[in-house]
């Protein structure tokens, strides 16, 4: 990393709700939520969907892995991939898993054991050879996962709770707001204000807002509420994410257009996507790993 490009972002998971594989999916990807952020050389990570699998191939070429994963929540689709972590398994790796939404009436450590046994997963917990930590907190406070990275959390509209994070290194911020439903017309004030001028916003933009008047309740947001958050918050880019399982290739193709037509810089992510931070607030130009983030197959 350069000082110019002291954060970089790649996506390796954007869905929600089950993963959807398949040849209508494949461009965009159908692995559940996921996103590495790479801080110099330290790496982080939101949520463990299914995409955490292979980023956990990725890093288990290192001869050791540190890495912190921050979960926006415990459904089951944002967790189902850390079973399938392979650095969990390696001795002389530290994990340390966070979560801001389950206290008082759970744990952490409890919510993952319970995933982790009979009848429900075949390997228990024992089998993580790495250092494992579970870290607890509320919504609201102020986290410092690792040396010189800050990260601020705030709580979110989404049934049995969630957690937003606000991640800040080096003049570089990413925002992961995911599992949120808007509780007013407009944007939320306290969530525009903990977005302040953040270099990119991951939203949550699940459904349109044709969609949505389907699924008041479900905890989710569309991308014109996302867009009209991103504006509010004056956010850098504005990166849609955790897509509708029945939102295909071709349907992206189109919110694409749409919020591109609207907002000069959107994104909607997709699995490979990577993006580096520039400390002066910027992006230099987006790409997919293995070929460019435009192409289209």
């Amino acid at each position: 990393m350069t000082a110019k490009t002291s954060m970089s972002v790649r996506f390796w998971g954007v869905r929600g709700s089950i993963a959807c594989p398949g040849a209508s999916t494949a461009r965009y990807g159908g692995n559940t939520s996921c996103v590495e952020v790479q801080c110099g050389e330290r790496v982080l990570i939101f949520d463990a969907g299914t995409g955490l699998r292979e980023l956990g191939k990725a890093l288990a070429s290192r001869p050791a892995v540190e890495t912190n994963i921050l979960l926006s929540h415990c459904h089951f689709d944002h967790i189902c991939g850390l079973p399938f972590f392979a650095p969990c398994y390696v001795p002389g790796n530290r994990v340390q898993l966070w979560a801001g939404n389950l206290l008082p009436d759970f744990t952490l450590a409890q919510v993952i054991r319970q995933m982790m046994a009979p009848p429900l997963f075949p390997i228990a917990d024992d089998a993580l050879k790495a250092e494992i930590a579970f870290r607890d907190f509320r919504a609201g406070e102020t986290l410092a996962p690792v040396d010189g990275v800050t990260v601020r959390t705030i709580a979110l509209n989404h049934p049995n709770g969630a957690t937003g994070y606000r991640l800040e290194f080096e003049g570089c911020s990413v925002a992961y707001i995911t599992d949120n439903e808007p509780t007013s017309d407009g944007p939320d004030p306290a969530l525009a204000a903990f977005l302040s001028d953040v270099d990119v916003l991951i939203y949550d933009c699940t459904y349109t807002d044709t969609e949505l008047r389907a699924h008041v309740g479900w905890g989710h947001s569309s991308w014109q509420q996302g867009l009209s958050l991103a504006d509010a918050a004056n956010a850098k880019t504005f990166c849609l994410f955790h897509h509708d399982p029945d939102h295909d290739d071709a349907t992206l193709d189109r919110i694409a257009a749409e919020v591109g037509a609207l907002r000069k810089g959107a994104l909607v992510a997709r699995e490979g996507l990577v993006l580096q931070v520039r400390a002066s607030g910027g992006l230099s130009a987006p790409r997919r790993m293995g070929f460019s983030w435009l192409t289209r197959r």
